[in-house]
């Protein structure tokens, strides 16, 4: 077993590996995953080295925290960190299925948004009953902002704020969950929630890698004034950091337009001038802020976590990251190893 490095979560007990699993894909994102695939994944996660989880109800409308707890059951609860995330309740499908939805033969529920006290309770307990579990380790408010929600987004913001944070606040202060935060594709809403109240961690999707920077002109040194820290998800950003710029890729869950694509190309010739892969500089470069404390990809297979792993662990050489500053690829003012 390959060991990772264990980093705080906020000013917590909890502390979790520095490369975490994601749980995405195996609730069917865009493709079906079978439980036989699902469990090989898990298990060769722990096999080497990782212990850090996360998952949610949206995930395959329940699917991926099912696999997740079926998966986990097999060690010992004090061996690792689960987070999962509230927000959405899952009602049984009363409409047709569409197979052109995100997630790939999910379970037959559909999510409704609820953001209040009880709402937030209410999907804790559903949580735990899916899991199988009978404890959760760090609870994220999942999919607020203005991305996800546009005009209704102060509505949701209000009843989150109000409402779930309260319900957290007491699940945390009764030693229910160790931690709480947001789970979410904008680092302006955890700045926005940062007003209101007393956030452990923020899971940020996309929104500080190779390609993005913007949330180091605040949103980061507002994380280390606090203590609070930040996983990252979604290091590829949707999928063109993991591929290059090639037709048809994928960037913040869509086509990617020509001037990313531009960018990626620059960033992408760099890395090939150091004989480095484009993903394996993704992969590692978010955990070099001392904010950061796990990265997150989430893998469908034995063979794309495999993958995954040996890009996290290829040495990568100095002169890569001042190449990238020098370009102006990379803000000056980024942490790199």
């Amino acid at each position: 077993m390959s060991q990772f490095e264990s980093r705080p979560i906020g000013r917590t007990q909890l502390k979790v590996t520095g490369f975490g699993q994601g749980g995405a894909p195996l609730g069917g994102h865009r493709a079906p995953t079978p439980w036989p695939q699902a469990e090989a994944v898990m298990d060769f996660a722990w096999a080497n080295g990782i212990r850090y989880y996360d998952t949610a109800p949206f995930y395959g409308y329940g699917l991926s925290e099912h696999y997740f707890g079926n998966a986990l059951r097999k060690h010992r609860r004090e061996d690792f960190v689960l987070s999962t995330k509230v927000g959405r309740l899952l009602r049984p499908r009363v409409t047709p299925y569409d197979p052109s939805d995100l997630w790939k033969e999910p379970l037959p529920f559909e999510p409704e948004f609820d953001y209040g006290y009880d709402g937030m309770m209410r999907s804790f307990e559903d949580s735990l009953q899916r899991l199988g579990l009978n404890k959760i380790d760090i609870l994220l408010m999942h999919d607020l902002g203005v991305g996800d929600h546009g005009d209704s987004h102060a509505k949701h913001m209000k009843a989150a704020m109000e409402g779930g944070y309260k319900a957290l606040s007491e699940l945390r202060a009764a030693g229910k969950i160790g931690a709480i935060g947001l789970g979410v594709n904008e680092w302006q809403v955890c700045m926005e929630a940062m007003d209101y109240g007393d956030f452990d961690v923020f899971l940020l999707a996309g929104r500080y890698t190779l390609l993005e920077q913007e949330a180091l002109t605040s949103f980061l040194p507002e994380c280390q004034k606090r203590g609070t820290t930040i996983v990252i998800g979604g290091p590829f950003n949707s999928g063109i950091l993991a591929t290059g710029a090639k037709p048809g890729v994928h960037y913040d869950y869509k086509p990617a337009p020509q001037a990313i694509l531009d960018k990626v190309a620059k960033i992408e010739q760099v890395c090939a001038d150091h004989k480095v892969a484009l993903p394996a500089a993704a992969l590692q470069f978010p955990l070099t802020h001392p904010s950061v404390c796990s990265v997150i990809p989430g893998s469908r297979s034995v063979d794309e976590l495999k993958r995954n792993l040996e890009l996290f662990r290829t040495p990568i050489p100095k002169a890569l990251w001042s190449d990238l500053k020098s370009a102006g690829l990379m803000r000056q003012d980024a942490p790199t190893p």
